[in-house]
Formats: structure tokens, C-alpha cells, sequence
């Protein structure tokens, strides 16, 4: 899922890959504002069929967190 979720996050953040890691803070590492973070969520939500309340993305402070909330959706 991490290797997935990269992907869609390199799309949005000027940062290599192999960089991103669980403990990435998305704001402070990746520099995201709100509506970038709102966007990658709808690219996230695409990539792996889930919808994610807007209220709970911009919740989101690490990349583990966006996969906590990935797994919580694919299974609701």
C-alpha cells in the first residue's frame, strides 16, 4: 500500500519517493496547504476506491495516518 500511496503523493509533492516514509509529515515535509491536501485525497480516494470525508484529509498528518484512514474506508 506504501508503494501506491508514494506514487500518488510524488504527484503532488516535489519530494523523491523513496523519501516518504510512515513517520512523513505531510504538511511539514511535503509542504502541502489545504486544498493540495484536499486534492491528493481525491487522487488518493481514486487510486484506491475509497471515499474519504473532506473533514477527516485535512486531519491527516502523516503518510502512516492516510493509510490508517485508506484501511478504515476499504473496509467500512
Amino acid at each position: 500500500m506504501l508503494e501506491r500511496l508514494r506514487k500518488v503523493i510524488c504527484e503532488y509533492a516535489d519530494i523523491p519517493a523513496e523519501k516518504i516514509t510512515e513517520e512523513t509529515n505531510i504538511r511539514t515535509e511535503l509542504g502541502l496547504n489545504s486544498l493540495e491536501l484536499i486534492n491528493m485525497a481525491v487522487a488518493i480516494e481514486d487510486e484506491f476506491g475509497v471515499e474519504i470525508p473532506d473533514r477527516e484529509a485535512l486531519g491527516i498528518e502523516t503518510v502512516g495516518d492516510t493509510i490508517k484512514l485508506i484501511e478504515k474506508y476499504m473496509n467500512a
